[in-house]
């Protein structure tokens, strides 16, 4: 396979320009124009065409498109396998929401080893939407995140829910928690809906984050109000309080793989692993 007449293509789909696709890829435009006649020579037609206002694709080319992400995805996969290969018989690499990796991680690669102990695991904590594009482009097999892009050639599907509670430095109950000093946690837009709606009140607050490692430093430093994890709270109990009267916030968790892969048996036990303990959470 000649993965860079590939990468070149999707590079100049995505681009529509044969001077940008050639800075990116740190190679001449006359080497961008070679890679994509050669394409166009094995198919004996043209994928893009050229004018005034820019490179636009042909009808062939947009027909192209999903398969060459797909042989694209494809070689990285064949690549990592590859390269990796030693005593152990497989390589997975997976993606998990950095909230959850917080809590779970070490709990969850320990059950994957206990079922899967062939298995060679890579591990990365990321936020959803560079899980989404990293799945796509086959740079990682399976991840665990809040927010789906539903991208035609991935598998999503819910696997269980984290909670965020309401702490606080100064008050026990949502009376007294005060605009001025409240850090809004931002985590997904599902949260932020779900926290509109609730606490349409403190949904402008001046300070806010998106990693709940980040919101309990804030609030070890600075004091005030916001929403973490239940063991988020539990970890800081001694210097914050639980705001009973407040509602719980319920986060959605999916897996996500390729359609390809969503069936396998070694993708279904990492799944299985962490919807066992998203259940004890």
């Amino acid at each position: 396979m000649q993965v860079d007449l590939i990468e070149t293509f999707l590079d100049l789909m995505e681009t529509r320009s044969f001077n940008r696709t050639a800075e990116r890829l740190n190679i001449t435009q006359s080497t961008v124009s070679h890679r994509v006649k050669a394409l166009e020579a094995q198919f004996n037609r043209k994928l893009f065409t050229r004018n005034k206002g820019g490179t636009l694709p042909t009808a062939a080319g947009l027909r192209f498109l999903d398969y060459a992400k797909a042989l694209q995805n494809q070689w990285h996969e064949a690549t990592r396998a590859v390269a990796s290969a030693g005593a152990l018989e497989r390589s997975m690499r997976l993606g998990i929401q950095h909230d959850l990796a917080e809590t779970i991680a070490g709990r969850w690669v320990a059950a994957i080893r206990r079922d899967l102990p062939t298995t060679e695991i890579y591990m990365e904590a990321d936020y959803s939407n560079q899980m989404n594009r990293d799945l796509a482009a086959g740079e990682l097999d399976l991840a665990v995140l809040y927010t789906p892009h539903f991208l035609p050639d991935l598998h999503y599907e819910r696997i269980g829910e984290l909670h965020y509670v309401l702490v606080s430095t100064d008050t026990h109950d949502l009376a007294g928690v005060r605009p001025e000093t409240y850090i809004r946690s931002s985590y997904s837009p599902a949260f932020d809906r779900a926290h509109r709606l609730a606490l349409p009140h403190l949904s402008a607050a001046t300070l806010s984050a998106g990693q709940n490692m980040a919101v309990m430093d804030l609030l070890r430093t600075l004091g005030g109000a916001a929403y973490v994890t239940q063991a988020t709270a539990d970890q800081i109990s001694d210097r914050v309080a639980v705001v009973a009267d407040a509602p719980v916030i319920p986060q959605t968790v999916y897996a996500a793989t390729s359609l390809r892969t969503r069936h396998a048996h070694q993708h279904r036990k990492i799944i299985g692993a962490m919807e066992g303990l998203l259940v004890e959470l």
